[in-house]
């Protein structure tokens, strides 16, 4: 497991245009990346199981228990599932690239939440809204 910092950064570099099914399996992966540190974190084994198809949903699950707060993130989760699933299905589509441009963002959310919340105890109530965050406190 590569460290927190380095998925943060990986999300920034350039993504291969020419290869948008490699991006987007990059991203979903680098979600899976932040989660599996929140388990490890909460000295928890991240798990190999699929939940409606996708590891991503199954640490999320994982990740949830014990911590109400932790659910806000689902819908990230599940909307970087979306975002592989319509480029997987339609990668040579006239949108492919914006759709690309979206799936990063909310990789990256996902990634701010999490790593956030690592960070500062009790934070994830508000999200990448949280004040710690925004000020760049942490």
């Amino acid at each position: 497991m590569r460290p927190v910092a380095d998925i943060g950064k990986a999300l920034e570099a350039p993504l291969p245009e020419n290869d948008p099914l490699a991006a987007a399996i990059f991203m979903l992966h680098a979600g899976e990346e932040i989660l599996e540190h929140w388990l490890a974190a909460h000295d928890k084994t991240p798990t190999d199981e699929m939940k409606e198809g996708f590891r991503i949903l199954a640490l999320h699950r994982q990740g949830a228990k014990g911590d109400p707060s932790f659910n806000a993130c689902r819908e990230t989760a599940r909307e970087l599932v979306y975002h592989y699933n319509i480029i997987r299905l339609e990668p040579d589509h006239a949108d492919t690239l914006k759709r690309l441009s979206m799936m990063r963002l909310v990789a990256n959310h996902l990634f701010l939440f999490v790593s956030g919340k690592m960070e500062v105890a009790g934070l994830g109530e508000f999200c990448c809204s949280s004040k710690p965050i925004r000020l760049n406190t942490i």
